[in-house]
């Protein structure tokens, strides 16, 4: 009796970079991207012009949990955030108070990180929700308090320098409902703010340079 020993090839033990490779082949026009140290979700959909919403729905994601190493889906172009050039701004507002959104978070955060820049745009938006400030993002960025600006920019004139890309997308999120302060409504830098009226207000949190806090 002959015994007909048949090799089988091993089981494939497919990687989450594997899978995401399947889907491109299925006819996905999705790209990858590897996390890195330091990345956050809100920085990798802002470099790459991503609404966060999107970015997490590709990657069945419920938090903002991410680790080095691991491979996120980019949704294709369809899902990516809305541009002026195409006319289309979140929650009616105009492309005036959009830009001038933009102008202030330029202004106030061009130095910091994607999410940092979102947290800047949420406080105004945040302000407007609040029973203790002015409900246009025009008005509360011009507000002044015993005749002094509220917003450091619009004093100095920096409120007038172009915004760049990054931040008209901070300012889109924001407009979005994307607030990583957790409702701040006061933000500044500890390491140049003398002020010790704001410096005594509730700290929510402390993204990049800048201190979220809230009303006493």
């Amino acid at each position: 009796m002959v015994i007909l020993t048949i090799a089988l090839p091993p089981l494939a033990l497919y990687t989450r970079e594997q899978e995401h490779r399947c889907a491109n082949a299925a006819g996905s026009r999705s790209l990858t991207y590897t996390v890195k140290e330091g990345d956050t979700l809100y920085d990798i959909a802002g470099n790459h012009r991503i609404e966060l919403s999107e970015l997490m729905k590709a990657n069945n994601l419920t938090g903002s949990l991410i680790l080095p190493g691991d491979m996120l889906v980019l949704p294709s172009e369809k899902t990516t955030p809305v541009s002026l050039s195409r006319g289309i701004i979140p929650g009616g507002i105009s492309e005036e108070e959009l830009i001038l959104l933009a102008r202030l978070i330029h202004a106030e955060a061009r130095g910091e990180s994607f999410l940092g820049q979102v947290a800047v745009g949420a406080v105004i938006i945040n302000r407007i929700a609040s029973p203790h400030f002015p409900k246009t993002i025009t008005k509360v960025i011009y507000q002044r308090s015993n005749q002094v600006y509220q917003f450091s920019p619009v004093a100095d004139g920096s409120i007038n320098l172009e915004p760049d890309e990054k931040a008209v997308q901070a300012a889109l999120q924001a407009l979005n409902g994307e607030d990583p302060t957790g409702g701040a409504l006061f933000f500044y830098n500890p390491d140049l703010s003398r002020d010790s009226w704001i410096r005594s207000l509730p700290v929510i949190t402390r993204i990049g340079n800048h201190v979220f806090a809230t009303c006493v």
